[in-house]
């Protein structure tokens, strides 16, 4: 149900004793019989203070009553018939933006709700008398004769000491001169410099309920005006009228939040309107100036009405694009866009009418009261005593000059200042005209506006003059703007309506009966009709930013993009007409580059891709080369692309980037022969840096991230297949340069299948390039994997045809050349020599066990990482004993690496203990190495190779101990002649230290 709520003043006087109050009266427009027959319902708020004006909040229904020095808000309550005693707050926010909004409560048939206010604040103002008031959420504005004042009333749950009274701010102001009225300058103070202002606001809270809550008030705007009788302003001319806050909801809200994204506040001069934006920080968004004296204005979403004596007129609004840009910060991009909120507005429409003396708007509709007054014979009385008054102001203050010496005839300032009457005993508004008891017509008309689409048709009509006439013309751009913003403001209401339509027909019960199911599918039919006339809107933005000038030519861009157009369509629209002299638009190719730069799926026909290569050869030829590696032209014609890169090379100069487009055109043309000529003009070196400079020649996709989007170019198969070190080179290049990701360069050498080859050649060349320790780590990682893949699954001998046989080209890196150039691969440590059988396996399985021991080696491979992978090799095999070995002795396990070398090749034992047991492992020469020769050569003593080495580790034994620990590690069965001369040599080293 939808509440309609009149309000009028309550006075009554009754023996000197006066009550004054607020009266609502209800109109049920629907659901009459529910009630039993009754249709209306009356609320009366008392008052202490006689009203001055009253406001209602369109977000959330509260009430706010100005009085001669205060505001009293009423806050809204909803109190169901069978549950009183639980208050619940169930309003919900239907405000649309098309007209002025009213609260509308969840009603239920069989569960009415009734309205009930309670007084919750009180605003004491000191030095302002509200003359008219707004409310609308947080924010209060209140406006007196020459001033606007907009203040933030916040609730918190923190308590706060509030000031009761504005006494303590009110300053005793000395009464006025007699003859004369000091005026206070003109003011504009903007957000938090709004406190500055002499007016004090202070907080007196009157509420029962949520007691704990306090209240915080901050200062949003001031502003006010003073008469500039220089220029021939009076005070009636600077009188104040028309106090608005506007809220304005956009379609990314929930229908339960009642906060609206954008609120406005608009109050207007006689002679100029201004309408400023609150949140998200204070700003003057239009300052509209009237061709002639304005009674009165209401701001919409739409449009602003205001009325003269004879005529109600339409100006542009602004409001459009704060929503837009607070609904998408970043809607200014290559994407989106909008016109400025700082674009002047312009009048619309006039309509002419007699008398008008007041104006409402309610959704599509006008309403305009016009009286036609006769003449009366008080006016001309009124006339000769004003014209008195003036004259005798006039002889005081030429009385005045002339007394200090200065006669005001001989100046015509003065004598021009000294001719309108400003100074008066009392500096007030006069008094209306009391009305007339005959001679009145009084007219109530109903005006419907024209619809957003029937005005938008209208201006386009109206742009097609402009455009006849001078296409570039700032009046075109102006009124396509215009159009824009009268659209966007549409499809914001729709999709609000839309979105309030759909959730009140899944609570009605008459749902899916037909009735209320109509309404949506309307919604949605002027949505769509919008949206068409939306993106109509934004190709003709586009045209005129296509050709426009340099500085704006960009916004072609996110205009073209909005339109929804293809390529095609919009090379169609810039076509220059046969024998014009206008070439394409600075706009339009910038549209274009933008559009073959990035990465698209769409391809153009080969026609479409012929047409770009044609315009780019007329207007900017130093794009070619760039044009051709778009993945949209995959179609163009090779022969005549090689005729225009042909005649570019002959007047430019021959270029790395150029030479590759036209040895790709001769890929094409299936001409291998001038192809390899065409790359053999430079090094492969240099034929890298033109990689880098173009890498689309190489590789398409990659944007968005998804390998399904990446694939190589036919020059990318090519290289792989004739020079494979050229292409892993520039993929290496390209990733250190930051125009591939290593995810991306993967997938290409996967889809030339080349992972087994090709992609472990990339991750090697890759280890030796990069810096990034985590991709150092990841690659160390790749490369381990798959060198003990190799391992396990290449045959150590023959090669057959069984899955896993391996590619026969060889790798572009051997393991020496690794170990020379990478520091992530180390040398071969001296035993790994005698446990590498030579010449025992094929040549691939060598090479992956010397890279594999390499790494081990080095000191970048985590062995911890490996370990897992480590397990699949058997230790049965002397090369897979050596890798565990050498896992073992990088992970510090020195006791059981010389028990496993002892027992598995003790010829290497005195190699492995000269490289590793040496500084801090060097006691385990005699506490480890030596215990166990002796032990084993006990065993067998017939053992040359045991014997060899423990005569070797008693060399270093005696080398390194003293002569008594030299002794105590001589077993207690050994032979004296066998020890003595190591003794010997122990003593006489000892001497000699």
């Amino acid at each position: 149900m939808l509440n309609v709520l009149l309000i009028y003043w309550l006075c009554i006087q009754a023996e000197g004793k006066a009550r004054v109050g607020v009266r609502l009266l209800g109109h049920l427009l629907r659901g009459a019989s529910v009630r039993g027959g009754v249709q209306m319902e009356i609320i009366e708020i008392p008052l202490s203070e006689r009203p001055v004006a009253v406001a209602c909040c369109p977000v959330t229904g509260d009430l706010l009553v100005g009085c001669e020095n205060t505001l009293v808000l009423f806050t809204l309550r909803r109190q169901n018939q069978q549950s009183q005693n639980q208050s619940q707050q169930m309003v919900q926010s239907t405000w649309t933006n098309s007209q002025q909004r009213s609260s509308q409560g969840q009603i239920m048939d069989s569960n009415p709700n009734f309205l009930d206010f309670e007084r919750s604040v009180i605003l004491h103002l000191s030095q302002m008398n509200p003359k008219q008031v707004a409310l609308c959420g947080e924010y209060v504005a209140v406006q007196g004769e020459l001033e606007v004042l907009v203040v933030k009333l916040e609730t918190s749950s923190e308590p706060k000491t509030l000031e009761e009274s504005s006494d303590t701010k009110k300053t005793d102001h000395l009464e006025d001169p007699v003859d004369f009225q000091v005026l206070p300058i003109h003011q504009e103070l903007l957000g938090d410099r709004a406190k500055e202002c002499d007016i004090a606001v202070s907080v007196e809270k009157t509420g029962l309920e949520d007691s704990k809550g306090q209240y915080t008030l901050s200062y949003v705007l001031f502003r006010r005006f003073t008469p500039d009788f220089f220029q021939g302003c009076s005070v009636e001319e600077t009188q104040l009228h028309s106090l608005q806050l506007y809220p304005l909801f956009t379609g990314n809200q929930s229908v339960s939040l009642q906060e609206p994204s954008c609120v406005f506040c608009f109050f207007s001069l006689p002679s100029a309107g201004y309408l400023y934006s609150l949140k998200g920080g204070v700003e003057l968004l239009s300052a509209y100036q009237y061709p002639e004296k304005v009674l009165k204005a209401v701001l919409t979403d739409y449009l602003l009405h205001v009325i003269t004596k004879s005529a109600l007129q339409c100006f542009t609004v602004r409001c459009a694009a704060v929503a837009a840009r607070i609904e998408d910060p970043y809607i200014d991009s290559t994407m989106k866009a909008c016109p400025p909120c700082s674009m002047e507005v312009c009048a619309l429409r006039i309509q002419l009418f007699i008398g008008l003396r007041s104006m409402c708007v309610y959704g599509h509709h006008v309403i305009l009261l016009s009286a036609a007054d006769a003449e009366t014979t008080e006016e001309p009385e009124r006339t000769t005593q004003r014209r008195g008054l003036e004259l005798k102001e006039h002889t005081m203050l030429t009385g005045i000059f002339l007394a200090v010496g200065i006669d005001p005839a001989t100046t015509p300032a003065l004598e021009s200042l000294l001719s309108r009457p400003f100074v008066s005993r009392k500096w007030t508004i006069s008094s209306p005209k009391p009305a007339s008891t005959a001679g009145h017509g009084w007219n109530l008309y109903v005006v419907d506006t024209v619809s957003p689409l029937t005005l938008y048709q209208e201006m386009v009509e109206y742009s097609q003059r402009y455009a006849e006439t001078n296409p570039q013309a700032q009046s075109l751009r102006h009124l396509l703007s215009e159009a824009h913003l009268l659209l966007r403001t549409s499809l914001l209401q729709t999709s609000e309506q839309q979105r309030i339509t759909e959730g009140d027909s899944s609570l009605s019960p008459q749902a899916g009966t037909g009735g209320p199911a109509e309404e949506p599918a309307a919604v949605r039919t002027d949505c769509r009709e919008l949206e068409e006339a939306f993106k109509q809107n934004c190709a003709q933005l586009g045209d005129c930013f296509s050709r426009g000038s340099q500085r704006e030519c960009h916004l072609a861009l996110p205009y073209y993009r909005m339109s929804g157009l293809s390529v095609t369509e919009l090379m169609a629209r810039n076509r220059p007409l046969p024998g014009s002299p206008h070439a394409y638009g600075p706009g339009f190719l910038f549209y274009l580059k933008h559009y073959l730069f990035e990465e698209t799926e769409q391809i153009l026909s080969q026609e479409a891709a012929d047409e770009v290569i044609d315009i780019f050869s007329q207007s900017e030829p130093s794009q070619l080369v760039s044009v051709c590696a778009s993945p949209s032209l995959i179609n163009i014609s090779p022969a005549k692309t090689l005729q225009i890169l042909q005649h570019l090379e002959d007047t430019a100069g021959v270029s790395v980037p150029l030479t590759t487009t036209m040895a790709t055109m001769m890929l094409r043309l299936d001409d291998l022969p001038e192809y390899t000529r065409l790359m053999e003009r430079h090094a492969e070196m240099v034929l890298v840096y033109g990689f880098i400079e173009e890498p689309r020649m190489l590789l398409h996709g990659g944007d968005g991230g998804q390998h399904a989007h990446i694939r190589p170019t036919a020059l990318t198969r090519q290289l792989a297949k004739s020079q494979p070190g050229l292409l892993v080179a520039a993929v290496v290049a390209l990733h250190e340069n930051n125009k591939v990701q290593l995810e991306h360069a993967d997938h290409i050498f996967k889809e030339l299948d080349c992972e087994n080859c090709l992609q472990v050649d990339f991750w090697e060349a890759m280890l030796m390039a990069s810096s990034q320790e985590t991709i150092i780590q990841e690659l160390l990682f790749r490369v381990a994997s798959v060198y003990i893949d190799r391992l396990t699954n290449t045959p150590l001998e023959t090669h057959t045809n069984g899955p896993h046989t391996p590619v026969k080209r060889r790798p572009l890196k051997s393991a020496d050349d690794l170990i020379n150039s990478c520091s992530h691969y180390g040398a071969l440590y001296p035993w790994l020599i005698v446990l590498n059988p030579a010449h025992t396996t094929s040549s691939q399985h060598q090479e992956a066990l010397y890279k594999l021991q390499s790494l081990l080696c080095g000191p970048s491979l985590s062995v911890a990482s490996v370990m897992p992978l480590m397990e699949r090799l058997s230790d049965q095999t002397l090369w897979g004993f050596s890798l565990h070995l050498l896992c073992a002795t990088r992970r510090g396990q020195y006791d059981s690496s010389i028990e496993k070398m002892l027992d598995r090749c003790p010829q290497a034992i005195i190699a492995y203990a000269n490289h590793h047991l040496q500084d801090n492992h060097m006691v385990l020469w005699w506490q480890k190495l030596l215990p166990e020769l002796c032990n084993r050569t006990r065993v067998a003593a017939d053992n040359g190779i045991l014997l060899a080495a423990l005569k070797e580790t008693l060399v270093v034994v005696a080398m390194e101990t003293s002569p008594t620990e030299f002794l105590e590690l001589i077993p207690d069965d050994g032979a004296v002649s066998y020890f003595l001369p190591h003794l010997l040599t122990c003593s006489q080293r000892h001497l000699l230290a």
